[in-house]
């Protein structure tokens, strides 16, 4: 018995010390695994970094070192751009036509972000309910959106020509007008033109975004609403808006971000004309690179531009996430 006694603290020694033994080689491992983990997430990452440095970093560093040099056609062929400072941002912001064109981009801006979200909102709210060929209708209002551009711009060029345009003609059939509206060619009414077909291109974009936000509040929230009365616009008011402001603070960012930039509809229709009536800073920015060749004021330009809508993003993003906070 005391031979046992005595062997049995050696047991229980070697019993404890075996769990540590086997432990001891596993923490290498584990941070080798960690290691291998990390370097395969790393890898996954270069392809889509290299991307954005190639596709989307090396333009926006080199179209803000070129707005500081003058830039030219000459440049292409001695390699030379000298170096002007800040004189290429001193040019275009004190350009007469730089109000012009800032003012015309802020009216288009409100006009077409007000009529694409109020529309998209309206049809998303009526495709909720359920009737015969929902899904149909849905997917045509979205050809507006997956057609090319230049290709919207000419055939709404050619509806609204004075002379031999298809509104025109409609109206006129219908006793509305006796003579042809000069919607693209009058200083009062090309920028409305513009804006009016800027928003028809817009709708399936907030269509599509805030319907399927529509989709995700639940029904029992309105069941609930409905047994306090919350029904019709109190529904609206107090359950749908709401829940749907983290959707429309996506929405209206990138669409005013897409509306800022906005180029082949302008040219494709007027041009920037009639009397720079149309001409906004991106317009003014490609006429200044690619019409007169001034490659340094355009791209001086063009970063005015990309400000402007970082500030607005960073200004909407902050209201927005204080909102929810409140």
């Amino acid at each position: 018995m005391s031979l046992a006694a005595d062997l049995s603290p050696s047991k229980a020694q070697t019993t404890q010390q075996k769990p540590g033994v086997d432990q001891a080689p596993l923490v290498p491992r584990r941070r080798n695994r960690h290691r291998k983990e990390r370097l395969f997430q790393w890898l996954f990452l270069v392809p889509a970094v290299v991307y954005m440095a190639l596709f989307f970093g090396y333009p926006v560093v080199k179209n803000v070192i070129m707005s500081f040099q003058d830039y030219t056609t000459a440049t292409f062929f001695t390699g030379e751009a000298p170096w002007v400072g800040v004189q290429n941002y001193v040019t275009v912001l004190s350009s007469s036509l730089f109000s012009t064109s800032l003012l015309n981009t802020a009216l288009f801006t409100i006009g077409s972000i007000l009529g694409q979200f109020v529309i998209g909102l309206a049809l998303a709210i009526f495709f909720q309910r359920k009737f015969p060929l929902n899904g149909i209708l849905r997917s045509l209002l979205l050809l507006p959106w997956l057609l090319p551009l230049i290709v919207s711009s000419a055939v709404w060029r050619w509806i609204l020509d004075k002379d031999s345009g298809a509104l025109n003609r409609f109206l006129g059939d219908l006793n509305i007008i006796e003579t042809g509206v000069p919607w693209l060619t009058s200083t009062s009414l090309a920028l409305i033109a513009v804006v009016g077909v800027n928003i028809w291109i817009g709708i399936p974009f907030n269509l599509t975004i805030l319907y399927g936000g529509l989709q995700e509040i639940p029904d029992e929230l309105y069941e609930a609403g409905s047994l306090d009365g919350a029904t019709g616009w109190k529904a609206f008011r107090y359950i749908t808006w709401p829940m749907l402001k983290p959707v429309v603070s996506v929405v209206l960012v990138l669409g005013v971000v897409y509306t800022l930039k906005v180029l082949d509809i302008i040219l494709g229709l007027t041009n920037g004309g009639p009397a720079n009536s149309t001409q906004t800073i991106a317009t003014q920015s490609y006429a200044l690179s690619f019409q007169e060749f001034k490659f340094g004021e355009g791209a001086a330009l063009g970063n005015v531009l990309v400000i402007i809508s970082l500030v607005f993003a960073v200004l909407y993003l902050r209201a927005s996430r204080r909102a929810v906070d409140e």
